[in-house]
């Protein structure tokens, strides 16, 4: 079913696939720091929010 030469490119295919991930994942993570920076704070207010809302809920 799978020939020495289906599996070699199986192979590399999955070995190019891989690192063309990683170099994009890398590229991308640098972006993100420069232009989503202080977005963390945002989501802990908007966590924070949604407690004091489900909080409220509880006790009424």
């Amino acid at each position: 079913m799978f020939t020495t030469g289906r599996i070699i490119f199986a192979l590399l295919f999955f070995a190019a696939f891989f690192g063309f991930l990683i170099w994009a994942y890398v590229k991308d993570a640098r972006l993100q720091r420069k232009y989503y920076k202080g977005t963390g704070v945002i989501l802990l207010i908007l966590i924070g929010i949604w407690l004091a809302f489900y909080g409220f809920v509880k006790l009424t």
